[in-house]
């Protein structure tokens, strides 16, 4: 079989490549250049190297359109967007089925520590899980996918690179963001838009202090230093007042909260479900819940309180293993 593999000469893409050569299929590599020319040179040689042909496309106005316009627009609001999550199903799935169409190959893979079995999304092993990074996926664009590490942890895969002789074994994993090489996101963001200025801090209510942007800030960020002896956490941001409230660490938990642009992985449901549920990439908090859902959005009611579930960041639901879809948290109910 014909299998289109995102490739960009790491160690998950390059082991994904081996495992499924090794299976009897004929890869062909998809390289999406938002990067630079040095990044580019080792891709195409670790493309030679592992004898599969490469496709190089340029995506960085697509990147730009999809995936950092909507990132700098959500910051601006005040909320903690996720690009990965924004970026899989617009820009990195699109390009590769797309290649997909032009080769006649039936399959895409990529190397995310997630299972994709039959159309149907499920957890990796829970040292590496990706697939709260998955949950936008396209239910078209899950039935021809392949996810080869969703059986393995890094250790393992890194073990198989360096068994196999690949070059990729040590390289260093990709960085969070790929588009903000050097994690100054702050800086980022000032040569893209003018950002807010300085504001209030608000504590129950009240001026505590001021704050140097709300940009600069997250639901669930420790406030530094301590006021009238407690340690104090941004509970909420306020775009239009230009505030940031704070709270105790026990007011950051809540029971409830409420997810727009909801993607389901199954049919709508048409009453409430049980489930579980993820607010952030941890694999820490899955608490059980109930959902529902309430004309264009989804009600999420936890049965133990989850910490500071931020707007923007996708609250991403379960059953067992499987992946029901995910929403972007807009906040309570």
């Amino acid at each position: 079989m014909k299998i289109v593999v995102g490739f960009s000469g790491g160690v998950d893409s390059a082991v994904t490549t081996k495992l499924l050569q090794q299976a009897g299929h004929q890869v062909h590599g998809l390289y999406l250049d938002n990067a630079g020319e040095e990044a580019r040179r080792e891709a195409v040689l670790a493309a030679g190297h592992m004898g599969i042909e490469l496709t190089v496309r340029d995506v960085k106005a697509e990147l730009e359109e999809k995936v950092c316009r909507p990132f700098t627009e959500s910051y601006l609001r005040g909320e903690t967007p996720n690009p990965c999550i924004l970026c899989n199903p617009a820009l990195k799935f699109r390009n590769l089925l797309a290649l997909a169409d032009e080769l006649g190959a039936e399959c895409v893979a990529t190397g995310h520590y997630a299972r994709a079995e039959n159309g149907v999304l499920y957890k990796g092993l829970p040292a590496n899980d990706q697939s709260y990074m998955l949950c936008r996926l396209q239910r078209e664009q899950l039935r021809r996918l392949i996810l080869p590490l969703g059986g393995f942890e890094k250790s393992q895969v890194r073990a198989m690179a360096a068994q196999w002789g690949l070059d990729a074994a040590h390289k260093p994993d990709s960085m969070e963001i790929c588009f903000i090489p050097d994690k100054d996101y702050i800086r980022w963001l000032g040569q893209r838009a003018a950002l807010p200025g300085p504001g209030d801090f608000l504590f129950h209510g009240q001026v505590i202090g001021r704050h140097e942007g709300i940009h600069r800030y997250t639901v669930g960020q420790r406030r530094s230093g301590l006021y009238e002896g407690q340690k104090l956490y941004v509970s909420r941001i306020d775009p239009e007042r230009n505030t940031v409230e704070l709270a105790l660490p026990e007011e950051l938990f809540q029971t409830e909260l409420v997810a727009r642009d909801f993607n389901w992985l199954i049919d709508p449901p048409r009453s409430e479900i049980s489930a579980s549920v993820r607010v952030r990439h941890t694999k820490r908090e899955e608490p059980r819940c109930t959902a529902r859902i309430l004309g264009d959005r989804v009600e999420i009611r936890c049965e133990t309180p989850v910490r500071a579930p931020a707007p923007g960041q996708s609250a991403v639901l379960y059953d067992g293993d499987r992946v029901l879809g995910g929403g972007f948290i807009i906040g309570k109910t």
